[in-house]
């Protein structure tokens, strides 16, 4: 079996799998509006992958890849049905650790039977506590459904770490309340530039708060300590004294291509070795193991050595 790599020691170790296309928030940092999200759900149920068929894709992948890690995403991962039992064939192919990431709108109801069946983690994305600003990034009301979610999961014993999208003139209000909410609950917490994906891919500047402009506004009520990275991380953290522990994804400020380790699969079958890239590349299960190398050494192509370059397809489509 071929070793799928790059000249710079590059591997796919993590993969994350989009499980469909359509979402039930309509965050602005993903559409650009209620028709472009209504668009999107239209056709995001009919591009589904049927379970069996996602499994045997998992499968053979693992096989190629000896995956240490997968991720759910979507649109929104707890709208896939079967998702339950999805988990249960992903455990039983021999993938240890699965994780999930989600809005947390549905998440009350299914923590426990996640857990039950196999899921270890979930990033649950909440980009404001106050509802006019959580109105304002997500386009619904529904903050305390969230936060309920959100203790469910904890009750059920999920590891669970909270996502925010930093969007200047938006929810720059809202950082120091969501380390506090994410202190009293003892979670981690992730702040993340926005990203020049979809309609924002060439604006994403007007929104964006780097990295060190989010550490000054949380500098205000914390003493940051900084933690030592971990190889292919997305975030390097920080301890806030009397604090959460905190997160921050820079893609801009601080770009983490150099070891990245993740193979993305979207909801129609087709791979994508980054996010900058907007080139699927499809596999097909009647492929042989040399053509399903091929296809994987193009993704490892994709990647980017320096920097995120930004792509005009939606994170809908291509998955968080």
């Amino acid at each position: 079996m071929a070793v799928i790599t790059d000249k710079y020691g590059r591997s796919f170790s993590t993969l994350r799998v989009s499980l469909l296309h359509h979402c039930n928030l309509g965050c602005v940092y993903c559409v650009s509006g209620n028709d472009e999200l209504k668009q999107a759900n239209a056709s995001g149920k009919t591009d589904t992958m049927a379970a069996d068929r996602l499994l045997a894709m998992i499968d053979r992948l693992h096989r190629q890849l000896q995956l240490s890690t997968i991720r759910l995403t979507g649109g929104e991962p707890l709208l896939y049905p079967g998702l339950v039992d999805l988990i249960r064939g992903i455990k039983a192919i021999g993938i240890s650790s699965i994780k999930l990431t989600t809005n947390g709108f549905l998440l009350e109801r299914l923590a426990l039977p996640l857990k039950e069946a196999g899921m270890q983690s979930i990033n649950v994305s909440l980009d404001a506590l106050d509802e006019d600003v959580f109105f304002a990034m997500s386009r619904r009301h529904s903050v305390d459904r969230i936060i309920r979610g959100i203790d469910a999961a904890l009750a059920a014993g999920l590891n669970v770490k909270l996502n925010t999208v930093a969007m200047k003139g938006i929810n720059d209000s809202q950082l120091l309340p969501l380390a506090a909410f994410a202190a009293e609950r003892g979670l981690k917490i992730r702040y993340l530039e926005v990203m020049a994906m979809g309609h924002l891919y060439a604006q994403a500047d007007r929104h964006l708060l780097t990295r060190d402009e989010i550490l000054d506004i949380l500098s205000r009520r914390y003493v940051l300590t900084p933690l030592d990275r971990e190889a292919s991380a997305t975030a390097r953290y920080w301890q806030a004294q009397g604090g959460p522990v905190i997160g921050i994804i820079a893609n801009e400020s601080e770009p983490f291509c150099r070891d990245c380790d993740r193979l993305r699969l979207d909801s129609s079958g087709n791979i994508y070795g980054c996010l900058s890239s907007n080139h699927p590349i499809a596999l097909g299960l009647e492929e042989t193991e040399e053509e399903w190398g091929q296809r994987l050494q193009q993704a490892m192509a994709q990647k980017q050595l320096v920097r995120f370059t930004g792509s005009d397809l939606s994170m809908l489509q291509i998955g968080g």
